[in-house]
């Protein structure tokens, strides 16, 4: 059957809930409301796909700002739903027998799901010192759908039955898919599913069904009264276009992922347009409206027409990756999010200057969305449950940060130092900050500093005023990332337009050198293959390599262009043009706070930075660069 009968038209006919999306914020940065096309905002934030993600903070996830504030509106939004949804199933005499509303994540990894599935519905983290070290129950962030509560002794504990279910490959091929409290608590309808399955497979044994079956069950009766899924209230997923779904219980769907196509996005949004009723109105003879809130993804309810160009030829690509028989040349590098020092000394002073300001505005995360629909009402988002909480929370969570961060890092040996009488005076701190140098533009408030994006930056800011008030020993050491500490050429893998050198497989892991000009970088290229010192070398691109740095105030990612292994020694090079004030901040960082940092850490081996400014002198310049690190 072929038909025309477009998505628009279904909206305008009823036959499916109306979508809102974003179509202005308070934010005002672009053209695009923030969270109408969330994506190009957080993914360099995010952790990617086929890397070691284990966190090294605890276990405790961590969200891009724009993420995090982006969940805590549509979760808003939902909590208000959930109230108007019981209350009218309470008048129908329903309320026994609820099936909640559904809030649905679209991820674009198995790596980015756990992250957000750990986030709302709670994780595990590690306690305690030595012996006494424990694991405990963290709760998610969103109550209604944390997996989380408070156990007859007050401690946490898992809930028997989920309200939040993570569906990805990883997931359903780990053998981990049920809990047997989960079991226990749906006995009755796993033994209605197993006759149901008995019914049509009557050839095979329902006895043999595995966690992985039961999960997929759970995923396919979201929104079915009395089986498996029907109190399930978020689901956070990567292959929600390839499952079955037809649950038309769902109210708010969240794109985290790429969208390139209108239809990948009519897909997406697609999961959220089933109608709960087709009962008509008793005065008007309609379907009543139903809706469906929808954010990140750029959904356009009128498609573009087709424009007249002239035609554009394909530009050759190359595919750049990493090569399994030149795996002797792997290399592998640390990645910072900033620097810490070890200070001397049982009492902290502290003394705020004009750095330590901090504002908070709209333009990062906004407190306002306006959702609109092609037909029918439309609604206004807003973080008000978050400006609802506790000045004292944001003192305690900005403490707690920067006492975790700074004062509570595990050394080289993994043991973690333990000074707790420390807390009170970072806590006196965190409060003073608070009231004397944070600013509040328009629609802002405090509580917004409970997003981690602003948090970690607050608390930076705390802790360098502690560190320039400080007068005693202090030694420069790293800040890994949470996610991805360890970074490896054995990860790359991408196509590029770009000039290509083919590198040398007796020196480089990569299979070419990807060029931003027509010869520096193949200079380069080639005088390191000719060296017989270097072992194995790198051009960092799309490598995952970056430096930190701030200049002007504003913290940024310095991308060097080579990495060396020359013996024991990692050396960074970086090719230098024109002499520039935001070259030199870079270089600066490098030199002054990267490279002694990662060797007093001792767990990545030793570094080195070389800026050349002349590839054609390059064998001199590294050669003389390694005599002086000889002789230091």
């Amino acid at each position: 059957m072929v038909s025309d009968f477009s998505l628009v038209d279904a909206i305008e006919c009823g036959i499916v809930k109306v979508p809102r999306v974003p179509v202005a914020d308070d934010s005002m940065v672009s053209a695009i409301p923030m969270y109408r096309h969330l994506w190009p905002h957080v993914k360099d934030d995010l952790p990617k796909k086929g890397r070691k993600t284990d966190a090294v903070d605890g276990g405790a996830p961590r969200l891009p700002k724009e993420l995090e504030g982006a969940l805590q509106s549509l979760y808003g939004n939902y909590e208000k739903y959930q109230e108007a949804w019981t209350r009218a199933a309470e008048e129908r005499g329903e309320g026994s027998r609820l099936t909640p509303p559904v809030f649905i994540v679209v991820c674009n990894n198995t790596n980015v799901s756990k992250l957000v599935f750990d986030w709302i519905a709670g994780w595990e983290q590690e306690v305690g010192e030595g012996d006494e070290r424990r694991t405990v129950v963290a709760p998610g962030n969103l109550s209604l759908f944390s997996n989380v509560e408070r156990g007859p002794s007050g401690e946490n504990r898992w809930t028997d039955r989920p309200n939040t279910i993570l569906i990805d490959s990883s997931q359903l091929e780990s053998g981990e898919a049920m809990s047997a409290e989960f079991k226990r608590a749906a006995a009755r309808e796993i033994v209605e599913f197993k006759a149901q399955y008995r019914q049509r497979f009557p050839d095979r044994d329902a006895e043999a069904i595995t966690d992985e079956d039961l999960l997929r069950e759970v995923m396919n009766t979201v929104g079915k009264p009395g089986r498996l899924g029907e109190q399930i209230r978020c689901v956070v997923s990567v292959s929600m276009l390839t499952e079955g779904w037809d649950a038309n219980t769902v109210t708010h769907v969240l794109g985290v992922r790429a969208f390139s196509t209108q239809l990948l996005c009519e897909q997406v949004v697609g999961r959220a347009l089933r109608r709960t009723t087709y009962v008509t109105d008793a005065e008007t003879d309609l379907f009543p409206p139903e809706y469906a809130e929808v954010y990140g993804v750029p959904f356009s309810f009128i498609p573009v027409g087709p424009e007249i160009s002239e035609p554009v030829l394909p530009k050759k690509a190359t595919r750049v990756r990493a090569l399994d028989a030149r795996v002797a040349h792997e290399l592998t590098f640390p990645r910072l999010t900033g620097y810490r020092y070890e200070l001397s000394g049982e009492r902290l002073a502290v003394r705020f200057d004009e750095q330590a300001g901090m504002a908070l505005s709209s333009a990062e995360v906004p407190t306002k969305v306006e959702m609109a629909p092609v037909f029918g009402l439309s609604d206004i988002h807003t973080l008000d449950q978050l400006k609802a909480r506790r000045l004292q929370e944001v003192d305690f969570l900005l403490a707690k940060l920067v006492y975790e961060t700074y004062f509570h890092v595990a050394d080289a040996a993994g043991e973690p130092a333990n000074r707790p009488w420390l807390f009170p005076q970072i806590l006196a701190a965190a409060r003073a900050w608070r009231r004397e140098c944070l600013t509040c533009k328009d629609d802002a408030f405090p509580q917004m500093l409970l997003l981690a994006g602003f948090a970690h930056r607050a608390a930076d800011k705390i802790y360098r005023a502690i560190v320039e008030s400080s007068s005693g020993e202090r030694v420069l050491l790293p800040i890994v990332q949470p996610y991805d500490p360890v970074g490896s050429t054995s990860y790359v893998d991408f196509d590029t337009t770009r000039p290509v050198w083919p590198s040398d497989p007796d020196k480089c892991h990569i299979s070419h050198v990807v060029c931003d000009t027509d010869s520096w970088e193949q200079k380069m290229a080639q005088t390191l293959e000719d060296m017989d010192e270097v072992e194995s070398y790198v051009k960092n691109h799309n490598l995952g390599f970056f430096i930190p740095y701030t200049h002007e105030g504003a913290a940024r990612h310095y991308i060097p262009d080579f990495v060396v292994r020359i013996g024991e020694l990692n050396l960074i090079i970086e090719v230098s043009g024109e002499p520039k004030p935001e070259k030199a901040a870079k270089v600066e960082t490098a030199r002054s706070l990267w490279v002694p940092a990662v060797n007093n850490d001792s767990r990545f081996g030793r570094w080195s930075f070389l800026e050349i400014s002349d590839p054609w002198d390059a064998k001199n310049t590294i050669r003389a660069h390694l005599a002086a690190e000889a002789e230091a």
